[in-house]
């Protein structure tokens, strides 16, 4: 078969192709034109080059087209047949796509294999932490392995294609996205990016076991206005340069081979239409050389943002600015190409321009040798071993101790005898994975509940009640693709409380978990306000109120506002929504096996009023009031950036740089000496964060350019160092846009959180 398609496939190279001219433009010549292919292997784009000159436009644009499978696979089915589709979206059976396969392979004039995509976003059938939470760990190497892991189970699904990392930064919690994002820091972010597309994709795009990576979403969503999801984005030059593009900038020097372009509109230009922003920006100075795919009906939204007058003009306007493909739920905007191009609203250069890039992406993968995938493997990848552990290790390194009054925490294995795990979140299979969980199977799912009960067995009983529940007065998007709990009548609710509390009464450890449903957060889940959702706070009253005690455990994808609870427990956790073995992990550091050491990448605000609150923020003329701007509550967070607590103690000190001055194109190294104070081993990550004095623009007042984290034994020092070059010290001057290093001082700090007071100087001359 595969020989057969090779054939099909080399067989007619137009003869301006073999002299290495790129086939864009002009006429399609017919077939009887085309000259035999050579012997020689051809790279990706002279094959591309050679299968664009015998395409139709009908076939070029079935290319740049892309469907979800919803319900009945039948629609898609027929489209494919008719060469009307070049990917397909939301398929993870491995016979349904070499069946849909098959038809593009073998019932197609040139045989052209689709791209099947998917939400692989924080896990496949093995879930990991959600994408904040295991940006808390702030492990690159993990990230990396936890994607590889993500991508090995998708490829051995049929899958070739992610839509993540999603790289959206974020300075409002209000925003339901945030759960999938890499929190507020530009360079924590950059770094994690890279990661995740070397996770996803391999050494190189093609290797086995790994799939495409697709950073989303290009460029500033995560700034929409009043945090409410889709609404316009209004950036200046310094801050997308500064804060939100460089993430895409790691993930585009890691080789991403796509970018998927944003719903909402970026200084009053649709992102999936912006001829500055793709062409300009992500082309001409970022170098990127890969497809570009709309969101979900993106092309479409032109219509209702009125800024397409139909469809149309939305294909046309988008495919000239550089989005390459169109993401469809059902007919897309980008089948009116065909006539656009007849009847001469659009260059036939244009689409070319898109369908070559379409198609070397598919080369590239290998799916014109390999088009399917072998199902009788899928099984045995979705349940190694190996992805369980390595998910546990995962949620486990993601979670942040927030606070731990009077040593209460660690627990002790049979201090207690009878221990209520109570809440809504206790025991529900759904809420522990997160969002953008589509291929896992719940009962292989650790809740909190079976975690604790399964790690105290034999040494206490362990029982479990919801007590109350949360739920969305709306809908989410997630609501027809994950089950939602039935809502209580007035009667069961009453009984369920009083259930709980009967519980709480009389056991001797009460294990509170509260937070937000998986449906809370994600796409379309912003929100108001940060309290507690549903009677939670009631039960957090009643509960702390036996003079029992209590240990707070927090299931959510965002910073919730959680003052009253802080005053009420002397412990709390956050456990985020941290995936198929979150229980295990939950019951692993709650009784110190393991010893926490996750650490905040989002700024922890008091109150959604002080929203955005962000740990980067520049000086004022007068610095000294920074903390009381307001005058009915704080203006410093709850907990600030980078922070988490150890169950031991760290000490930072000696710290020292290599000299006192640099050239603006030198670079010098900062060292310190972090030593384990306490009796336990521990994991501490040493921040390191900048600061310049003066210069030809305010700059923020303290930005992170370093981290490093590390596991010390009791009484280990270890001495770290630290490299601050043109990388770390240049910022976009949005006045003489360019990249600019200023001369003067510049204070560093180090220590284990954004407010860390160990600090030094240097100069740049």
């Amino acid at each position: 078969m595969r020989s057969r398609l090779l054939k099909r496939l080399l067989v007619g190279v137009a003869v301006c192709s073999l002299t290495g001219t790129t086939v864009i433009a002009g006429p399609v010549a017919p077939v009887s034109a085309v000259a035999p292919a050579p012997t020689a292997v051809q790279s990706p784009e002279a094959r591309a080059d050679a299968l664009i000159a015998r395409m139709t436009l009908e076939e070029k644009v079935g290319q740049v087209s892309q469907q979800f499978v919803l319900g009945s696979a039948a629609p898609v089915e027929t489209r494919v047949k008719a060469a009307q589709l070049g990917s397909v979206l939301f398929v993870r059976d491995p016979v349904v796509v070499n069946r849909i396969q098959k038809m593009a392979v073998e019932e197609t004039r040139l045989g052209i294999p689709l791209l099947f995509g998917y939400d692989v976003i924080h896990g496949f059938r093995t879930v990991f932490p959600v994408p904040l939470a295991m940006a808390a760990t702030w492990k690159p190497g993990l990230v990396e392995q936890s994607q590889s892991v993500a991508a090995q189970e998708a490829r051995a699904s049929g899958i070739h294609w992610t839509f993540a990392p999603m790289l959206d930064l974020t300075r409002d919690p209000r925003w339901g996205r945030i759960v999938e994002g890499p929190g507020e820091d530009p360079y924590l972010a950059s770094v994690l990016a890279a990661a995740q597309v070397r996770g996803f994709q391999g050494e190189t795009i093609g290797a086995p076991g790994h799939v495409l990576a697709g950073p989303k979403h290009f460029l500033g969503y995560g700034a929409s206005e009043g945090g409410r999801d889709y609404d316009s984005v209004n950036l200046s030059d310094t801050q997308l340069y500064n804060v939100y593009l460089p993430p895409f900038i790691a993930a585009i020097d890691a080789g991403a081979a796509n970018v998927m372009s944003a719903y909402m509109e970026l200084n009053d230009v649709p992102a999936v239409a912006n001829d500055w922003l793709l062409n300009g920006l992500l082309r001409d100075e970022l170098g990127f050389e890969g497809f570009v795919v709309s969101d979900a009906n993106g092309v479409r939204s032109l219509i209702p943002q009125h800024f397409a007058t139909d469809a149309t003009d939305a294909a046309i306007r988008s495919i000239r600015a550089g989005n390459d493909m169109e993401m469809a739920m059902g007919t897309g905007a980008f089948d009116n190409l065909v006539a656009a191009v007849r009847d001469g609203r659009l260059d036939e250069a244009v689409v070319n321009r898109a369908v070559r890039r379409v198609l070397i992406a598919k080369f590239k993968m290998g799916l014109f040798e390999n088009p399917y995938v072998d199902a009788s493997l899928t099984e045995s990848v979705l349940t190694a071993p190996d992805h369980r552990v390595l998910a546990r290790q995962a949620a486990e390194q993601a979670m942040v101790l927030l606070q731990n009054k009077d040593g209460a925490l660690p627990l002790q294995r049979g201090a207690h005898q009878r221990v209520a795990v109570i809440g809504p979140l206790a025991d529900s299979p759904v809420d522990t994975v997160g969002p953008w969980a589509f291929a896992d199977k719940t009962d292989e799912t650790v809740t909190i509940f079976k975690g604790l009960k399964a790690k105290l067995e034999g040494a206490a009983q362990v029982e479990t009640a919801p007590g109350v529940q949360i739920r969305r007065g709306t809908p989410s998007m997630f609501s027809a693709m994950r089950p939602m709990p039935a809502r209580w009548d007035a009667a069961k609710a009453e009984a369920e409380y009083a259930r709980a509390l009967d519980l709480a009464q009389r056991s001797d450890l009460i294990i509170l978990t509260v937070g937000e449903d998986y449906y809370m957060s994600g796409e379309q889940a912003s929100r108001v306000s940060l309290s507690l959702p549903g009677e939670q706070q009631k039960l957090i009253d009643a509960v702390t109120a036996l003079g029992k005690p209590v240990v707070m455990v927090m299931v959510n994808g965002r910073p919730l506002d959680i003052r009253r609870a802080a005053t009420q427990v002397p412990a709390i956790l956050e456990a985020w929504h941290p995936g198929s073995e979150g229980g295990a992990a939950v019951a692993n550091v709650l009784y110190g096996d393991v010893n926490p050491g996750g650490k905040l990448p989002i700024t922890w605000p008091r109150d959604a009023g002080q929203i955005p609150l962000y740990y980067a923020h520049n000086r004022t003329k007068d610095p000294a009031t920074a903390a009381t701007r307001y005058w009915d509550e704080a203006s410093t967070p709850l907990y600030p950036f980078g922070y988490g607590l150890s169950y031991t103690d760290f000490k930072f000190s000696d710290i020292a740089v290599s000299q006192p001055s640099i050239a603006a194109d030198g670079q010098l190294t900062v060292s310190v000496v972090v030593t384990n104070t306490g009796a336990r081993a521990g994991d501490e990550t040493a921040q390191l964060y900048i600061h310049q004095r003066a210069g030809r623009a305010t700059r923020p007042v303290r930005e992170l350019k370093g981290f490093q984290r590390i596991t010390l034994a009791p009484g280990e020092s270890r001495t770290l160092t630290f490299t601050l070059g043109e990388a770390e010290l240049k910022y976009w001057s949005g006045a003489e846009r360019k990249w600019v290093i200023d001369p003067g001082v510049f204070d560093v700090w180090i220590g284990g959180d954004s407010r860390a007071d160990l600090t030094t100087t240097f100069e740049v001359r």
